[in-house]
């Protein structure tokens, strides 16, 4: 009888420790949790060998009266660009770009810049919503898209993962898409390459402008 007596209080101190440790997990959130968090290790980046007949390049919102102008960090990405766009104008490859709509073709950074019929003005982080760029894309027989811009958590996001769901290989050079701050480009990079939805990691490649060619 003493036997099962201690038992069962045993049991119950048991169930009451589980309950008030349970109590004490569900109490926190991610905003308790901040200080404690580690980020996890810098994703992998990958060379890539693209067919420029089937790539894109996607310059988006760089522009000298836009934002680009007033961040530091993307202004850092310039020579980065102007790398990619070379490589992607010698390979025949297609080039589309989005300006604000108080810009124009000539707003554009000297050394990329459009040519007719490459740009459209179009607002917004998502630059399928609105525009002609999947109607372009499907008519040039577009497999890959390689994005580049400002701001990553925007237009990064926002375009690469719009086609990364429409079913294009996605190609992200981490140093042609800037931010406000490294954060902001830090949880963007993570978002392709873990973060975001099984359909937007699987098609796309991080990497860097340095390791992306042009070949047949």
């Amino acid at each position: 009888m003493l036997n099962k007596r201690a038992l069962l209080r045993c049991a119950t101190a048991l169930v009451g420790a589980l309950m008030m440790a349970l109590a004490a997990y569900s109490a926190t959130d991610i905003i308790d949790d901040w200080a404690t968090v580690k980020p996890p290790p810098a994703p992998e980046l990958k060379p890539v060998t693209l067919d420029g007949s089937t790539t894109a390049l996607l310059i988006l919102d760089m522009t000298k009266n836009g934002s680009c102008s007033t961040r530091p960090r993307c202004q850092a990405t310039l020579p980065n660009v102007k790398r990619l766009y070379d490589a992607a104008r010698a390979a025949g490859a297609m080039l589309w770009y989005s300006v604000g709509t108080d810009s124009t073709p000539e707003d554009v950074y000297a050394g990329f810049m459009p040519r007719q019929g490459e740009y459209t003005p179009q607002p917004g982080p998502d630059k399928f919503l609105g525009s002609n760029l999947e109607d372009k894309l499907k008519a040039r027989g577009i497999k890959t898209v390689v994005v580049c811009g400002t701001s990553f958590q925007g237009v990064g996001i926002g375009t690469g993962s719009g086609a990364a769901q429409r079913g294009y290989k996605v190609i992200v050079p981490v140093d042609c898409l800037s931010s406000e701050d490294p954060y902001m480009e830090q949880y963007s990079a993570w978002h392709f390459f873990k973060g975001g939805p099984a359909a937007v990691t699987r098609n796309s490649t991080l990497t860097r402008s340095t390791m992306v060619k042009f070949g047949s």
